[in-house]
This record gives structure tokens, C-alpha cells and sequence, in this order.
């Protein structure tokens, strides 16, 4: 079964919030990978994010 928008977009909230408190960590300590990795969650958010808008869109 597959998760509605609501769900989709929480989750997206989620990984985008994660994401920039991993992508901060990394800044301020000088941690590139840490930084990048946090660019990838804040990336996969947006997806998710996207994948609700159009669940909506055809529902």
C-alpha cells in the first residue's frame, strides 16, 4: 500500500531538517562529507516533497 501526500510530505520535512543540521555541522567543523551528506538528505527531501505535490495533483 502507498503512503499519501500528508505522509510523503512529513517525511520530506523530516529529511530537509536533517539534512541542514548535517549540512551545518559539517560547515562549522570542516567536515566535507558530513556537509555533502547533508546536502544528499536535504536533496531526498525535496524529492519526497515533490512526489506528494503530485500525488495530490492526481488524486
Amino acid at each position: 500500500m502507498s503512503k499519501d501526500s500528508a505522509q510523503d510530505k512529513a517525511e520530506a520535512a523530516k529529511d530537509k531538517a536533517k539534512g541542514r543540521a548535517k549540512e551545518a555541522a559539517g560547515a562549522a567543523s570542516g567536515d566535507k562529507s558530513k556537509k555533502s551528506e547533508g546536502r544528499k538528505d536535504q536533496n531526498k527531501g525535496t524529492a519526497k516533497e515533490k512526489k506528494g505535490d503530485l500525488k495530490d495533483l492526481t488524486s
